[in-house]
């Protein structure tokens, strides 16, 4: 029986060919999608979920989220992901609507409805997750999982200290990993072992369908945006490693830690932090590139 899922993303190159992944993997079953702000404001990055479920051929609901943080200013990624989240690959016009109702409360009926039955995976800012807690404190327990892909124990992107997701939302991001969810906890020191590369996005490409070739602009614009200031070997497939470890568990290497979050206003906020006493979290700390880029082949190769 396939796994069900929730998948709460902003999409972003790397969330959308996560979500693609998913959308194409016969042994996952997507509920819902629910968006946040993040990686551009939430009217682009709902609109880019809707386009890539449609794209896919799938009719799963996608839910709007939160348009802005807990507590601070939105942040968002144009220098990485353009204006539109996807940069200049032009997506076609969704045709279906938004679905009726809140992210925030999708999640919680959706884990109420099947409790011990659904996992929940998040790729961007984690003010969605964080707002279903509110409704439903309850939530750890009624969820088989929660996998996350956010901050960095060594070093951050967005900050000298903070990864994009966590500095977009520290206040969430406290919340959600001191909640008793549990989390599998995708950091960028695991991430950044998956490389974006123009070998790999070749081998996206040859998978030759729509889906396939779309991953592949995805990863070219991404890659051409970075190499444009000089770091394109700071490119890597951050958000699809969440799916893939659903998928293929044996192409990470995870340990029980427990970790933090910096929510003070100070130049560390948003850093993830370890910190001594039980583990409340199973941080990945490696990864086979070669393993993740194979699923995300096979499955964008399920689709049309």
């Amino acid at each position: 029986m396939p796994r069900s899922i929730l998948l709460d993303c902003d999409p972003g190159h790397d969330d959308a060919i996560a979500l693609l992944t998913a959308l194409g993997s016969p042994d996952l079953h997507v509920l819902a999608v629910t968006v946040t702000h993040g990686n551009a404001p939430l009217e682009r990055t709902l609109h880019n979920a809707r386009a890539l479920v449609e794209l896919a051929g799938a009719s799963t609901p996608v839910y709007a989220g939160a348009t802005r943080p807990l507590q601070r200013e939105p942040l968002y990624a144009p220098h990485i992901h353009g204006e539109s989240g996807v940069g200049n690959v032009r997506l076609p016009e969704p045709v279906r609507p938004v679905a009726s109702g809140v992210a925030a409360q999708a999640i919680v009926d959706a884990a109420r409805a099947a409790p011990g039955e659904v996992t929940l995976v998040a790729t961007g800012p984690l003010t969605n997750v964080a707002l279903a807690l509110q409704l439903a404190p309850d939530l750890p327990d009624l969820l088989a999982g929660t996998v996350i892909m956010g901050g960095g124990l060594e070093r951050g992107n967005a900050s000298a200290y903070a990864e994009f997701n966590f500095l977009a939302d520290p206040h969430a991001a406290r919340a959600v990993l001191n909640a008793g969810l549990n989390p599998t906890l995708f950091p960028l020191n695991v991430t950044h072992q998956v490389r974006v590369t123009r070998a790999r996005e070749a081998q996206v490409r040859a998978v030759g369908t729509v889906a396939a070739r779309t991953s592949a602009a995805f990863l070219d614009d991404y890659l051409t945006r970075l190499e444009a200031r000089d770091v394109g070997e700071r490119a890597a497939l951050h958000d699809p490693c969440t799916v893939v470890s659903l998928l293929q568990p044996d192409a990470f290497g995870v340990e029980a830690r427990r970790v933090d979050v910096v929510d003070e206003d100070v130049d560390a906020i948003g850093q993830l932090v370890e910190r001594p006493g039980e583990p409340n979290a199973r941080v990945a700390l490696r990864a086979s590139e070669d393993a993740v880029y194979a699923v995300i082949c096979e499955r964008l190769g399920r689709l049309a």
